[in-house]
């Protein structure tokens, strides 16, 4: 059998990585007329999403498309922007991603899912829900809505999120929050470990809790808050001085549970494990 020379292989895997760059990576760009009452929607199986304000009457979505095993379907129905990643056969995570940049009324309803991530949300002020299995979820400077995030393994960060109504959930990732405060503000993991770091608000209702996970909580001197912690097989510990308060905790094992207020108690913070460490300091 004749071999093949070798400049003719090399010439022809150069040209298909050409192809292949060539039909790689397509943006496409889609532009909507909204009112004030808009509702954004993101679904991509493969792909990060990132959503920032821009102009109060548009939505502006710039999808990057790495292939042609893929597609973009969208809809406008009224003031509701549906946007869908439709994959083809044959279509995997690199050749069926599709990455979203959308732009959309700061006060917009918002919803994203995507499988991998990442998602990453900034500056708005409307109510957000937040679905991914293993994506990275990522939102910071929000303010006076509704954020609903769960993952299965993504970790969740929350930062300068305020005046809202928080809930997190996830089975194996870790939820970092910083400067986050409301009326309400949940975070339940099954495995991962919770980091809180800020002042716990005035007249909210915090609870933490996890399974195995630990819990870490830092507040600043002049935190105004009533404190409940139990691990049922962790240790339990806090590094500033509380206030105590008549409860049942008597029935818990030493080193395992603590009650106690600081300043006023003007919230409420419940934190709660079934095997892992938790902690309150003082920053």
């Amino acid at each position: 059998m004749e071999s093949i020379p070798r400049s003719r292989v090399i010439t022809a895997v150069l040209t298909a990585c050409l192809v292949s760059a060539a039909v790689a990576e397509t943006k496409k760009e889609f532009r909507y007329v909204v009112g004030p009452n808009t509702v954004v929607s993101v679904d991509t199986q493969y792909g990060g999403i990132s959503v920032k304000p821009g102009n109060d009457n548009e939505v502006l979505v710039v999808a990057t498309l790495q292939s042609d095993k893929a597609e973009v379907d969208s809809r406008q129905i009224g003031d509701r922007i549906e946007i869908v990643s439709h994959l083809f056969e044959g279509a995997d995570q690199q050749s069926g991603r599709i990455d979203y940049e959308v732009r959309i009324p700061s006060n917009a309803t918002l919803s994203l899912r995507s499988s991998l991530g990442p998602l990453v949300v900034e500056r708005l002020h409307g109510d957000l829900s937040v679905e991914g299995m293993d994506a990275t979820v990522d939102i910071h400077d929000v303010a006076n809505g509704h954020v609903h995030v769960n993952t299965m393994r993504g970790p969740v960060t929350l930062t300068n999120v305020s005046n809202g109504h928080v809930e997190v959930g996830t089975i194996t990732g870790s939820i970092t929050m910083k400067s986050v405060n409301g009326t309400l503000v949940r975070a339940v993991s099954g495995g991962g470990k919770i980091s809180y770091e800020g002042d716990f608000g005035a007249g909210g209702d915090y609870k933490f809790a996890t399974h195995s996970g630990d819990i870490v909580a830092t507040v600043p001197a002049g935190t105004s808050a009533d404190f409940s912690a139990h691990s049922m097989l962790g240790k339990v510990q806090h590094d500033f001085p509380l206030e105590p308060r008549h409860s049942h905790m008597a029935s818990y094992q030493p080193g395992n549970a603590f009650v106690g207020t600081v300043g006023k108690a003007e919230s409420s913070v419940v934190l709660r494990s079934f095997s892992g460490k938790i902690r309150l300091t003082q920053r």
